[in-house]
């Protein structure tokens, strides 16, 4: 494979990946310009980001054995098309329930790229190369969270919030002839696999009873769902309690996505000396004790807008290296069905973190406190499950670095 063809079927898997991160992440800084629009509430808006949670969560589950059946073009294509007239739809929309409904759908169809493209990763390169390939692709995910929300801000301040689904739908239209036309097949459709639920259900089972994977995915998709109740939350936060404009939150957001991109990077230089064992418990520790003074500073209003930052900076710093830890040993004991035991682990991990950003719309206090307690009780949880499940693990499945790498 020539480097030019090295580069752009990167260049390529590495758009499919960032699909679901640019969805989720640009459209926030116009959750008060749909809130007017619609005539609604942020809160409300926010059960839009929820729902989009829960359409990804499902398709981890559904499209996994629909690229072993048909091959992976086939799916793409149709979660591809999806994808576009949701975004089309999310534009028209004149009910906060239609975009409700359609972010749903919008994430069905997002899924298949994400899913598609870890695939694919797989396929087409050596195996010696994957865990190579893989780090460029999490560097290229790694950028949407302070690229999305700034270019959303910007967007949404010039043209109005509705142009950001019109841009989005015009880069997976973009991204869709190029996988038309570029990208090739690169697994053969297997007639003989079953899409029968038994079977399906039969191998998730045999994942999720291996305690050390229900002991670390678990507890991992419990710290990381603080991740989704900051999303969700931070847009009624910045905008609604501390008044900054759309584009600076985005700026914001940009800001504090550096805390948890870089604490996973330093995850690999503490994996030199320490072993992922040593890591989880330390980091979902230390994420207890952010999230409760955190929790405490917002419910006594301690916190202004910097304090609030700073809290939120130090929060997605643990959860930067607990991730990444949690996820390689949670897929450390499988082999032959890897695959599965990734996503039911993503499934986890994606339904969770819905759960908590749905909590955020419980609340009707004009404060940090909502998003400050979701943190809080999901840490505590983490905590709880990592400790009690740790002994029922009779034999630990050490992950070696590849898979803590393509964790990140």
């Amino acid at each position: 494979m020539t480097k030019q063809r090295y580069f752009f079927l990167i260049l390529i898997l590495g758009t499919l990946a960032t699909l679901g991160p640019f969805s989720i992440d640009m459209y926030l800084p116009g959750f008060q310009a749909i809130a007017k629009y619609l005539h609604t509430t942020t809160a409300q808006v926010s059960l839009s980001l929820s729902s989009f949670f829960i359409g990804i969560s499902a398709g981890q589950l559904i499209y996994g054995p629909l690229l072993d059946r048909f091959g992976r073009k086939k799916p793409l294509y149709v979660g591809l098309v999806i994808y576009i007239v949701a975004s089309v739809g999310c534009l028209l929309v004149h009910t906060i329930e239609a975009l409700i409904i359609l972010r749903f759908v919008q994430a069905i169809g997002s899924c298949a790229a994400a899913v598609a493209s870890v695939a694919m990763v797989r396929d087409l390169f050596p195996a010696k190369d994957n865990a190579k390939v893989f780090a460029l692709l999490m560097l290229v995910i790694s950028a949407s969270p302070m690229l999305a929300p700034t270019a959303g801000g910007y967007v949404t301040a010039a043209f109005g919030w509705q142009w950001v689904f019109i841009l989005l739908a015009a880069i997976a239209a973009l991204i869709l002839i190029a996988v038309i036309f570029s990208l090739p097949e690169s697994y053969k459709p297997n007639p003989d696999f079953s899409l029968k639920p038994g079977p399906i259900i039969k191998s998730f089972l045999s994942v999720i009873v291996e305690p050390q994977f229900y002991t670390y995915a678990i507890s991992g998709a419990f710290a990381f769902s603080g991740l989704f109740a900051y999303v969700s939350g931070s847009p009624l936060v910045f905008m609604d309690v501390f008044k900054v404009s759309g584009t600076i939150y985005g700026w914001i957001f940009a800001l504090l996505s550096i805390g948890l991109i870089g604490s996973s990077q330093i995850s690999s230089l503490l994996l030199k000396k320490f072993q992922s064992e040593q890591v989880v418990p330390f980091a979902i520790v230390a994420e207890v004790i952010v999230a409760l003074a955190f929790y405490a500073g917002a419910s006594l209003g301690w916190y202004n807008m910097y304090g609030t930052i700073v809290m939120i900076f130090l929060f997605l710093c643990c959860v930067g290296l607990t991730n990444p830890n949690t996820s390689a040993l949670s897929i450390a004991p499988f082999s032959h069905n890897a695959g599965t035991a990734s996503s039911l682990m993503g499934a986890l991990q994606l339904g969770i973190g819905a759960l908590a950003s749905f909590g955020i719309s419980l609340f009707n206090t004009h404060s940090a406190m909502p998003m400050a307690a979701i943190m809080a009780i999901t840490s505590i949880i983490a905590m709880l499950v990592l400790f009690i499940g740790r002994r029922n693990i009779k034999h630990h499945f050490k992950p070696d670095a590849n898979e803590v790498m393509v964790a990140h």
